[in-house]
C-alpha cells in the first residue's frame, strides 16, 4: 500500500503546513541581529600583563591605540580653550536663549575681556575673577575671555562655598547676576577682605541696592562690553595648554573646601573624550542640540558644554544646574527635563543626564504606555524585551508606532520624536533598571561615571552594550554593605574612557591569584584629571601621578567596572 492510504491531505491542510513553515523560517532567519559584534563586548578594556603587589593591573580603553598615546585635544589645532571656538565655522546655533556664530561669539569674547581689563586693571596671571553666575551665554563669555587673558577664575560647586572662598581666596572681581546682588554685599561686608572687589552685574540693578553698595564699584555688563567694544582691542594673550585657568570650589566633607586647578589641556583631553562617548557612525554633529543636567561649574559639565561648542551644535541646560536657585522653582526631574521646552533651542537630541531623570522619564513613559495601550502593552514589551536581548534596538518598530511613540511625546514633548541618544551620569544606575529604559526610550543610552577631579568621563559604557547579566552573591572580603550591593546589582559603567588609566590598589593578591574579580580603591591618570590645590603642602604633582577618587571599584571579566563612593567620617 502507499503512503497516500495512510495520509490523508486537503488544500487546508497543504496550507496550514506551509504557513507554519514559513513562520518558522521567519523566526530563526529574520531574527534581530545583534547591532555590534559580541567579541568587541567580550573583552573592553586593554590589561597590563603585570601589576604590583597590592594593586590591579592598569586598565585603559581599546581606542587608546598601539601606541599608547592618551588623545589631550579634539583636533590638531585645538590646544587651548579659545581654539574649541573654531572662527571659520560660521553657522548660527543657538546657546540657551541667544542665536550665534562662532565668529559673533569670538568677538563677544574679545570685547568683553578688553573691557574688563580696563576696568578692572586685572593683571594677568595675577588677578583672578569669581564666576558667581548661573549657566548661560555670559558665563560662556566669561570663561572664554579670561581663559583668552590669562586671567584664572573661580567657579563654585555650591553656593554655601561662597562665604569660605571669600575669606580664603578673595578674588578681584565678581561677576554675577543683580538677583543675587544684595546678598553678595552682605557676605563681602562681613568677610574679613579689607579690600573689596568691583563686582559686575548682569541684568538690571535696583536703585535701592546701588544705595547699600558703599566703597564696592559696581559696573554693569553692558558698560563693560561697551568698553571693550569702543576702546583698543586688546590682543589675546598666548597661553600654554598646561596653564592654569580656572580653579573649580566643591566640598568633599562638610566644612570642608576642595579646589581642583584645571588646565586648558584638561579641558581640550575632557573635549575629546567627552565626544568618544557616541560611535562614529552616529557622531555628534551640527545638526545636534545637546542639553545637559551638568552645571558649567562642575569640570564634567564644562566638558560637555564646551563639546557642544567645538562641535558647533545648540546647547542648553537644565533648569536644575542653576548656582542660584529661585524658591518657587520645583525640583522633579520629570519637570526639569521639560524646562528645556521653554528655551527657543531646536529639538534636543543628545542628553546628558542624571540617574534621577532617566528613572523619571523610564517609569513615566512605561505608564503612560501601559494605560493608552493596555491590551497590547503586554506583546508590545514582550517583542522590544526579545529585541534587546539580542542586541537590537530601534524605536522604528511596530510596536513602537502602536504603543511607545505616543507615549514618548505625552512625556517628553517635541524632543520625544529627536532624541537619539542619553548619557547618564552623576550616580549609580541599577542594572534592572536599564532594560526598561533602553525599550522605554528605544536610543543607545550610555552609562557613564564622572568626578570632580575630572574633566570629561572617567568611565563609559558602550552604547550598543545591550549585554544583560544575573547578579552574582558577593564573595566574602567585601568592605561594606554598600560594596556588596554595589557590585551586586548595579550596572557597569563601562572601560575606562579614550584617554584614562585606572587601576585599583589594596586588592586581595590571593583572591586576584584564584581568579576573583580585582575590588580596591579607585585610582586614576591622564590629562583631563585636574590638579587638587592642597595650599602650602602642595608637592607640585600633575597628572601624571595617580590620584585617589575616594571611591571603590570592581572590574569585571569582560573589562567594564563597578564603581560606589566611599562614606568617610570627618
Amino acid at each position: 500500500m502507499s503512503l497516500s492510504d495512510y495520509i490523508v491531505t486537503d488544500d487546508l491542510t497543504i496550507i496550514l503546513g506551509l504557513v507554519a513553515a514559513c513562520l518558522f523560517l521567519l523566526h530563526n532567519l529574520y531574527r534581530p541581529q545583534s547591532l555590534v559584534h559580541p567579541i568587541l563586548l567580550g573583552r573592553q578594556s586593554d590589561v597590563a600583563r603585570v601589576r604590583n603587589p597590592g594593586e590591579s593591573a592598569v586598565y585603559r580603553n581599546y581606542g587608546t591605540g598601539m601606541m599608547g598615546r592618551f588623545p589631550v585635544r579634539p583636533g590638531k589645532e585645538q590646544n587651548v580653550l579659545l581654539d574649541l571656538v573654531k572662527p571659520d565655522y560660521d553657522a548660527p546655533r543657538t546657546l540657551w536663549s541667544t542665536k550665534i556664530t562662532n565668529p559673533e561669539l569670538r568677538e563677544k569674547v574679545a570685547a568683553f575681556g578688553s573691557g574688563l581689563i580696563s576696568t578692572a586693571g586685572l593683571a594677568p596671571q595675577e588677578s583672578n575673577v569669581l564666576l558667581l553666575l548661573n549657566d548661560g551665554i555670559e558665563f560662556l563669555i566669561s570663561d572664554l575671555a579670561l581663559a583668552s587673558y590669562s586671567i584664572p577664575s573661580f567657579v563654585l560647586s555650591s553656593l554655601s562655598l561662597l562665604s569660605p572662598v571669600l575669606d580664603s581666596h578673595p578674588p578681584s572681581v565678581i561677576i554675577t547676576h543683580a538677583t543675587f546682588l544684595s546678598n553678595l554685599l552682605e557676605l563681602i561686608y562681613d568677610s574679613n577682605d579689607s579690600a573689596y572687589p568691583i563686582i559686575v552685574v548682569v541684568g538690571d540693578v535696583d536703585d535701592k541696592v546701588i544705595a547699600t553698595t558703599g566703597q564696592i564699584s559696581i559696573v554693569k555688563w553692558e558698560e563693560v562690553e561697551r568698553r571693550g567694544t569702543q576702546g583698543s582691542r586688546l590682543p589675546f594673550s598666548t597661553p600654554d595648554p598646561q596653564d592654569v585657568f580656572s580653579v573649580t570650589f566643591s566640598s568633599s566633607l562638610p566644612g570642608r573646601l576642595q579646589a581642583v586647578q584645571l588646565t586648558h589641556e584638561n579641558l581640550t583631553a575632557g573635549v575629546a573624550a567627552t565626544r568618544n562617548l557616541l560611535p562614529l557612525s552616529s557622531a555628534m554633529s551640527t545638526l545636534d542640540t545637546i542639553v545637559s543636567a551638568f552645571p558649567m561649574s562642575s569640570p564634567y559639565g564644562r566638558a560637555v558644554a564646551y563639546t557642544a561648542v567645538y562641535e558647533g551644535t545648540s546647547f542648553a541646560t537644565l533648569s536644575s544646574t542653576e548656582l542660584m536657585k529661585r524658591e518657587d522653582k520645583i525640583s522633579s526631574p520629570l519637570l526639569d527635563l521639560q524646562s528645556i521646552n521653554t528655551l527657543p533651542i531646536p529639538s534636543p537630541t543628545i542628553l546628558f543626564v542624571k540617574p534621577t531623570h532617566l528613572s523619571a522619564i523610564t517609569s513615566s513613559i512605561l505608564e503612560r504606555a501601559r494605560s493608552s495601550a493596555s491590551l497590547l502593552y503586554p506583546f508590545a514589551w514582550r517583542h522590544k524585551f526579545a529585541a534587546v536581548l539580542e542586541g537590537f534596538l530601534t524605536k522604528q518598530s511596530l510596536w513602537d508606532r502602536l504603543v511607545f511613540d505616543n507615549a514618548r511625546v505625552n512625556v517628553m514633548g517635541r524632543g520625544a520624536g529627536t532624541i537619539r541618544a542619553l548619557v547618564v551620569s552623576g550616580g549609580p544606575v541599577e542594572a534592572q533598571s536599564l532594560v526598561p529604559a533602553r525599550i522605554a526610550l528605544s536610543i543607545p543610552v550610555v552609562n557613564s561615571h564622572s568626578h570632580l577631579l575630572v574633566a570629561g568621563p572617567i568611565f563609559a559604557s558602550h552604547p550598543l552594550d545591550l549585554q544583560t547579566f544575573p547578579p552574582v552573591p558577593p564573595a566574602s572580603g567585601i568592605a561594606s554593605a554598600a560594596d556588596a550591593y554595589a557590585f551586586t546589582y548595579m550596572a557597569p559603567v563601562g572601560p575606562p574612557s579614550v584617554n584614562i588609566e585606572a587601576k585599583l590598589l589594596g586588592v586581595d593578591d590571593a583572591a586576584i591569584e584564584s581568579g576573583a574579580d580585582p575590588r580596591g580603591a579607585l585610582y586614576v591618570r591622564g590629562p583631563t584629571v585636574g590638579k587638587i590645590l592642597r595650599g602650602e603642602d602642595d608637592s607640585g604633582e600633575g597628572s601624571e601621578d595617580w590620584v585617589e577618587t575616594g571611591e571603590r571599584a570592581q572590574v569585571c571579566p569582560n573589562g567594564t567596572f563597578r564603581v560606589v563612593p566611599v562614606t568617610k567620617s570627618k
